[in-house]
């Protein structure tokens, strides 16, 4: 882990399972991530990702890189352009400052629209004794 380190894009494909997944999983049940038709009554072009979801993608993206020893120690995101099925979200993420174990990650996910997601992630990687 250094300053500066890239990390490589992942690609995520935004499918109607995967919104309505994540919504159930983090038991969010409001209407705007399961039902269209009550979505665009609300004035939303279709469903939309909730913000757990996107949580745990951009900690699944940094725990990934580092590896199975990786421990998320802080997650702050902000979202903005929403997640809609059928588009693609990419997740890039650049280490901002490393110190002994711990590094924190800044984190960008664009999709079609803009930007869906930012934030920086801390993680832990424990040095192996042995």
């Amino acid at each position: 882990m250094r300053a500066g380190e890239e990390l490589p894009p992942l690609e995520i494909e935004i499918t109607r399972t995967l919104i309505v997944a994540g919504a159930i999983a983090s038991r969010d049940y409001q209407d705007v991530h399961h039902d269209a038709e009550l979505a665009r009554l609300k004035g939303s072009p279709d469903i939309f990702m909730n913000i757990l979801t996107t949580n745990g993608l951009v900690g699944r993206y940094v725990t990934d890189h580092f590896g199975p020893r990786a421990v998320l120690r802080k997650v702050a995101i902000r979202l903005g352009a929403p997640n809609y099925p059928g588009d693609t979200m990419v997740l890039t993420g650049q280490v901002e400052e490393a110190a002994g174990d711990t590094a924190t990650v800044r984190v960008l996910g664009t999709n079609g629209i803009g930007r869906h997601v930012t934030g920086t992630v801390t993680v832990a990687v424990p040095r192996e004794v042995g």
